[in-house]
């Protein structure tokens, strides 16, 4: 068990290891592992960078981002001009059907709806937008279009589980209700507990995961 003041440190060292980060802007707190980010950034895709750098610490079990935007003046662009700029994104991303999803832009924060089939193309339209200049925030409200689950779902997902980390699968426990997936059990780090949602997010017929992993 790594004390606060010892994951305070490492999660310093992640956000100063990583490049896409201005850490002298950034500051760390952690209280009973939870981890809090303060401070201020150039952009909404440094912000969320940060927050990746934190969950990668083994032994934080959650993080608080409280940093704020703050765009430099050559970055702030008006609604409109980001508007037009995040419908672009999505017609040149192929994993996006753009005609599926509708944008709202206020004061600079993206929000995101609409309806699609899986849910690597609501991540890839988030990616899309989010790094795009004058963007202070993203709110994804897409949806998932309602598909029969396969009988056989929850065995899939744990096969999943196997081929990409067979110590975590042998920790993680399924449950299936029609598309809903529960996960529960433990897991190493904030890190891990993303990638079991991404596994099981990734299944055919998954409309909604439930998470109840809880860190070792």
């Amino acid at each position: 068990m790594k004390s606060d003041a010892q994951l305070r440190q490492e999660v310093r060292d992640e956000i100063d290891w990583d490049p896409a980060i201005d850490a002298k802007q950034i500051g760390v707190e952690v209280n009973q592992s939870v981890a809090m980010l303060t401070g201020h950034v150039n952009s909404f895709a440094e912000k969320h960078a940060a927050e990746r750098a934190a969950e990668r610490v083994a032994g934080v079990k959650a993080v608080a981002n409280e940093i704020d935007v703050k765009l430099p003046i050559s970055h702030v662009r008006a609604d409109a001009d980001i508007a037009k700029a995040a419908v672009d994104a999505l017609a040149w991303h192929t994993n996006v059907p753009d005609e599926r999803i509708k944008i709202n832009v206020d004061n600079g924060w993206v929000t995101l709806s609409g309806q699609v089939d899986w849910a690597y193309q609501r991540a890839a339209a988030e990616r899309a937008v989010r790094y795009l200049k004058g963007v202070n925030g993203v709110s994804n409200m897409v949806t998932l279009k309602s598909y029969v689950a396969p009988s056989d779902l929850q065995q899939k997902i744990h096969a999943a589980f196997e081929r990409r980390a067979h110590r975590e699968a042998r920790q993680i426990v399924v449950s299936v209700n029609e598309g809903t997936v529960t996960l529960s059990g433990k897991v190493q780090s904030a890190a891990e507990r993303e990638a079991a949602k991404g596994v099981a997010w990734g299944s055919p017929g998954v409309t909604a995961v439930i998470d109840h992993l809880v860190l070792e």
